[in-house]
């Protein structure tokens, strides 16, 4: 990541990342012609400059359009990174009650609380695989067993499947007595705010800005730029194009980001680093899994006395 402090101008005139690629046939189109006016100008022919003087009401209006529509889009951009970071804290907490919390007799019984961590990730990967409107692929594959990975790629909704794994876990462990009522309770509380988390992410993705008002902006934006070299032709004369393509490029460019961040699931080089995400978390729950939960289930010992050594109560006393 460029430190903006130390690196100002390497951002100043950073194309990669940027808007430039995308508004940059628009503005060299409205450059141009602002190029013809001012010759046409030049060369004597009488052009309806002026035509706005005096008149702020475009200005004002393109101005109000621009903003809302900035506004707009940021908010769904940084709502969307709330919800993700919501999701990184509980998917952590999440797997550290399972892993400390629910109790072990065997080692199947730690085999499958693995197994249970790694859907976690597993949700997350498949989250942002539904977002970007993909399909299951290999990046979950080695997240789940083989029956698992050919069921999920069958599923409509693979991260609800996931969830609806992850309860069933919870469930058996709790019919087993290595779970009790108020540890099902938080653990179900968990998994709820990980749907609740993806239903709103996809409220996001179902709701874009009005297709209407889309069109409204862009055409409004198109005609300020054509009518704009008629208002400078006097004043600028050969200068024109070039005032033209700088003003053409700050429009555009406010557009552009809006139109970019809109959808903070996709791939555009502004949307949020969901792959980084879900690298971290799966970097959490390995360092989790790296470490002895020391927890044993009662359901099946001799005498009923093998529970967790962490609580001191159950240590011998001299």
């Amino acid at each position: 990541m460029i430190d903006d402090n130390k690196n100002w101008f390497q951002l100043a005139f950073r194309v990669s990342g940027s808007f430039i690629p995308a508004i940059l046939p628009r503005v060299i189109f409205c450059t141009l012609f602002g190029v013809a006016l001012s010759i046409l100008y030049n060369l004597g022919f009488s052009l309806p400059t002026r035509i706005l003087d005096n008149l702020l009401v475009p200005d004002l209006v393109l101005g109000l359009l621009l903003v809302f529509r900035t506004n707009t889009a940021y908010d769904r951009f940084w709502e969307g990174r709330k919800l993700w970071g919501t999701l990184v804290n509980t998917v952590r907490n999440f797997s550290r009650q399972i892993w400390v919390t629910i109790e072990e007799n065997n080692p199947n019984d730690t085999t499958e609380k693995i197994a249970t961590l790694k859907l976690l990730i597993a949700f997350a990967i498949a989250m942002k695989l539904h977002l970007r409107g993909e399909k299951i692929n290999q990046e979950i594959e080695d997240l789940l067993s083989s029956e698992q990975y050919s069921m999920l790629k069958q599923m409509n909704h693979p991260p609800l499947e996931i969830a609806l794994w992850i309860g069933d876990y919870l469930q058996r462990q709790y019919n087993r007595n290595c779970l009790n009522t108020y540890q099902l309770t938080a653990m179900f509380k968990l998994l709820d705010t990980m749907v609740d988390v993806l239903g709103a992410c996809e409220r996001i993705i179902k709701t874009p800005i009005p297709l209407a008002y889309n069109i409204h902006l862009k055409q409004i934006l198109l005609i300020y730029c054509l009518v704009l070299p008629l208002q400078l032709t006097d004043d600028l004369l050969w200068y024109t194009g070039i005032v033209v393509g700088i003003i053409s490029f700050t429009l555009f460019g406010i557009e552009e980001i809006g139109r970019e961040i809109e959808n903070p699931f996709g791939y555009d080089p502004n949307d949020l680093q969901l792959d980084a995400i879900c690298q971290t978390m799966q970097r959490n729950i390995t360092d989790i899994i790296s470490i002895e939960p020391s927890v044993h289930c009662p359901e099946n010992s001799l005498d009923g006395s093998l529970i967790n050594p962490r609580n001191s109560s159950n240590l011998p006393v001299d």
